[in-house]
């Protein structure tokens, strides 16, 4: 076995381990959301509450982005520098179904499930209000949010392109220099 293949397997994992933990750091969330969401109404009753549950949901949500950016670069990196162009694997597919179906595709980031909780993770401080200041206060944090992930999914939707666009730049690169 030779270093290359050494690496792509150790690739592979990696994608598959950080893909699993994808799907595991989702339900953790937000059962974490949940209780704690749950845990600081009962305990504080004032609309400010609603921010500890808000960063529960703002840091999974980011630790899933990450994990989700993570995995697409090493793809885009394993489609380059590993599969040939003249015998497209799995990377190489993948990557043409996505393009080619774009619909068929699920929400990696879980970003619906997302808006949907930080929408549901307002409804106390909505509801409740009592001091205006605070209430727009909370709206436009959790606003914030929202349109990160927005922005999160817009990225994502474009970056299977863009890096596999970088990772064929350095690939010339690397090829040129052994040539000066």
């Amino acid at each position: 076995m030779t270093k290359k293949d050494d690496e792509f397997r150790v690739l592979r994992a990696t994608i598959q381990q950080r893909g699993t933990a994808r799907m595991l750091v989702l339900p953790i969330v937000f059962v974490g959301w949940a209780g704690t969401a749950v845990a600081t109404a009962a305990v504080i009753t004032v609309a400010i509450s609603t921010l500890v549950p808000l960063l529960i949901l703002v840091a999974g949500f980011e630790a899933i982005f990450a994990l989700h950016v993570s995995v697409e670069r090493i793809g885009r990196y394993l489609q380059v520098f590993h599969e040939g162009d003249a015998d497209p694997a799995w990377e190489h597919i993948a990557s043409r179904f996505s393009q080619k179906f774009p619909a068929a595709g699920h929400d990696p980031l879980f970003g619906r499930l997302f808006v949907l909780a930080t929408s549901v993770n307002f409804l106390p401080a909505a509801l409740g209000w009592e001091n205006m200041a605070e209430l727009v206060v909370l709206a436009a944090l959790h606003l914030v949010f929202i349109n990160r992930v927005r922005l999160a999914r817009a990225f994502a939707a474009s970056q299977r392109a863009e890096d596999l666009e970088r990772f064929l730049v350095l690939r010339k690169d690397l090829s040129t220099e052994g040539t000066e």
